[in-house]
């Protein structure tokens, strides 16, 4: 979901999950090709936000928000479920 929109800067915060479902569950965070413009602020496990780098294996359950300029919501939930 769309979080906050700073209308200045033309960014958006959106939340994404990843469940048990998700193609992401599974694959390190440098193997998803996200949309231009996009990065992964943070992912909060068991209630814990970590700064992500590309090693971390996403989980079932892991809570990420990403910023991004240029990508639609929708286009930032299709590259994780």
């Amino acid at each position: 979901m769309a979080l906050l929109r700073l209308s200045k800067a033309g960014v958006e915060v959106i939340e994404t999950a990843i469940t048990e479902e998700s193609r992401a569950a599974g694959h390190k965070l440098g193997e998803i090709e996200l949309p231009a413009g996009t990065v992964v602020a943070t992912v909060v496990r068991e209630g814990r936000p970590t700064v992500p780098g590309p090693e971390v294996q996403l989980l079932p359950g892991d809570e990420l928000l990403l910023v991004s300029h240029e990508a639609t919501e929708q286009e930032i939930h299709a590259a994780f479920q």
